[in-house]
């Protein structure tokens, strides 16, 4: 005699994500060029200033082409394991392709550059 398997539905209900989007004031099809998400735990100033050194560069280079949400760690900590946050500010550049990650406050532009394997424009 076979027994039957005890299947269990588990309802999966979804978290409140505190997201904050700052975007260039132009937009295209996919809301711009670049699709990043950068990684915060609080207002702390190395946080600060990795949101200011992003904006700045991205300002200045690729003006609407770009999207960048910011995520606070502290009001949503599990999206730390689930995006395998290890340490904070992170960034990650999810479009174009292919997904890169940097850490840190991205004072140094070559270094962040390298990292996300961005090409700045050439005029």
């Amino acid at each position: 005699m076979r027994k039957k398997a005890n299947v269990v539905s588990k309802k999966t209900t979804k978290k409140s994500v505190s997201v904050k989007k700052v975007s260039s004031k132009r937009t295209r099809k996919n809301n711009g060029r670049f699709i990043l998400r950068l990684y915060i735990a609080g207002q702390t100033p190395r946080c600060i200033a990795a949101l200011a050194n992003l904006k700045n560069y991205f300002d200045t280079n690729f003006p609407g082409e770009y999207t960048i949400k910011v995520i606070d760690l502290l009001k949503n900590p599990q999206l730390a394991k689930d995006n395998q946050i290890l340490a904070i500010p992170t960034i990650i550049k999810s479009l174009p392709k292919p997904v890169r990650r940097a850490i840190g406050d991205f004072s140094d532009i070559e270094r962040m550059l390298v990292g996300l394997d961005i090409h700045p424009k050439k005029l």
